[in-house]
């Protein structure tokens, strides 16, 4: 019976990787192997592949492919590493299928150029994009950029990003009649320190459409920023206003280009209407500086506080600090609390059918905009202590210290717990994180019964003195199902 249950899988194979043209590579025989071996080695990581065992799979496609030097199997192992949700793999084998692939056939390019971006490896980006841009036609080139125009949101380093689509796009005319691909060049020239690129280009857009908003906003913002051809700059952001009255970034645009021309009070009315809009930590910036210009420090200081929990690495917010040198005479007024409790972690439905997670003991104490999270094995030792702060996260353990920009990302890299740390202290409040959309329900007695935020859901249980009990948090990922389980013994002291 186990041969007749074999049999029809191994032709179900054979006919899988016939059709995918992978039998007898036709570098194979010039290496002395015969078609037998080579069909047996790719039907080998087939069925490797059917039985969970990805991992093998791809290291005898991606050996076979250097061996036989043959682009269709490294093809084949990319793909299934991207099945299998292994982007570095992934990128590995598709930079073979590359090298292997004749430089006439873009494909393999397109994948390596779109791989490199997603991994967020913009800088690496650059030179793969080039090459590839120099062998489409002037319609496939427009529809390259525009991919990466769509990706730049993405990116977690925005300067970076802008910086790669700049030197990408410099390589080839732009396509004149695209404005938003046009548009996105100028604020790459901006981002990359080449005003006059960014200045001649958004002038250009006008020449053309003198009611384009955008570029009306970006080219008034950016004189006004610089203090230069001030009433010009009024005059353009003016007009983008009157086309767009209810846009955020316009208005924020308008209330600084006022504060430019001295008139502070209609600047502030204009920024605290563009920030109640559009809650952004460069309006934030904007609004605090006028507050601090106008002799109201704590209000500055309040304001500047909200544009650090929206984005403490907002690069004008920053600047904006350094310049000024606030005392934070604001700091008690900020919230302090102390939580204890225990965790349990499941993440279910990986790729090989097994569950992962883990259980433990959390303290969380936060003072002013400082978050300390300490998590405990199950028996009272010490795992890790994560500092967050506004703009860096650190994570101590076993005496050593890691840090990064996102406490999310750090607690997961370096324990493989998918435990989101970064707002946890606004959560376990029953508010929302600054800096994203979210929704909130709540019970009839008012207290928070349900959050979804990033992904996130979350669903509270609080005893009669209103202090929270249980907090159940699950999202799904990449990974599989995640379900963590907080249950406190000491809720917010």
């Amino acid at each position: 019976m186990s041969k007749l249950r074999q049999k029809p899988l191994l032709q179900v194979l054979l006919v899988t990787v016939l059709a995918a043209g992978l039998i007898l590579p036709a570098q194979a025989q010039s290496n002395g192997l015969d078609s037998g071996e080579a069909v047996f080695e790719v039907l080998a990581s087939e069925i490797a592949l059917q039985r969970g065992e990805a991992g093998l799979a791809f290291n005898t496609y991606l050996e076979m492919a250097r061996q036989y030097n043959d682009p269709r199997l490294a093809q084949r192992a990319m793909e299934i590493a991207i099945t299998n949700g292994s982007p570095s793999l992934a990128l590995q084998a598709a930079q073979s299928w590359d090298s292997l692939t004749p430089a006439s056939d873009t494909k393999p390019k397109e994948v390596l150029v779109t791989l490199l971006i997603l991994s967020d490896r913009w800088s690496d980006a650059i030179k793969p994009a080039i090459n590839l841009l120099k062998q489409q036609t002037p319609a496939q080139q427009e529809n390259t950029l525009k991919q990466l125009q769509s990706l730049l949101g993405k990116a977690k380093d925005e300067s970076e990003a802008l910086n790669a689509f700049y030197e990408i796009a410099s390589t080839i005319k732009l396509p004149p009649n695209d404005a938003t691909l046009i548009y996105t060049y100028a604020m790459a020239a901006e981002k990359v320190g080449r005003l006059d690129v960014m200045e001649k280009t958004l002038r250009e857009i006008l020449s053309k459409n003198p009611n384009d908003v955008n570029a009306l906003n970006a080219l008034g913002y950016s004189l006004a920023d610089r203090n230069l051809k001030l009433p010009e700059a009024f005059i353009l952001i003016n007009k983008a206003h009157q086309l767009s009255p209810k846009d955020g970034f316009i208005l924020d645009s308008l209330g600084w280009v006022n504060f430019r021309l001295g008139k502070n009070a209609i600047a502030l009315e204009q920024l605290q209407q563009a920030f109640n809009i559009k809650p952004e930590a460069d309006i934030a910036a904007h609004t605090g500086e006028v507050l601090w210009v106008m002799n109201q420090p704590e209000q500055a200081e309040e304001m500047w506080r909200q544009g650090q929990k929206l984005d403490a690495n907002n690069a004008i917010l920053k600047e904006t600090l350094k310049r000024l040198k606030p005392t934070w005479s604001v700091a008690e007024r900020v919230a302090k609390g102390s939580w204890d409790g225990r965790f349990a972690v499941k993440v279910t439905g990986l790729t090989n059918d097994q569950n992962q997670g883990g259980s433990g003991g959390f303290t969380l104490t936060q003072d002013e905009l400082k978050d300390i999270l300490e998590i405990r094995n199950p028996v009272g030792g010490s795992i890790a202590k994560i500092t967050i702060t506004p703009g860096e996260a650190s994570l101590e353990r076993d005496g050593k210290v890691v840090t990064a920009v996102d406490a999310d990302s750090l607690v997961q890299n370096t324990l493989g717990l998918p435990l989101p740390a970064r707002g946890l202290s606004d959560w376990l409040r029953g508010q929302t994180r600054p800096g994203s959309n979210a929704s909130v329900e709540r019970n009839s007695k008012g207290q928070v019964s349900k959050i979804d935020q990033d992904g996130w859901n979350l669903i509270y249980s609080w005893d009669n003195s209103n202090r929270l009990e249980k907090l159940l948090m699950t999202r799904s990922s990449n990974v599989g199902s995640i379900d963590i389980r907080l249950v406190f013994d000491r809720p917010n002291d």
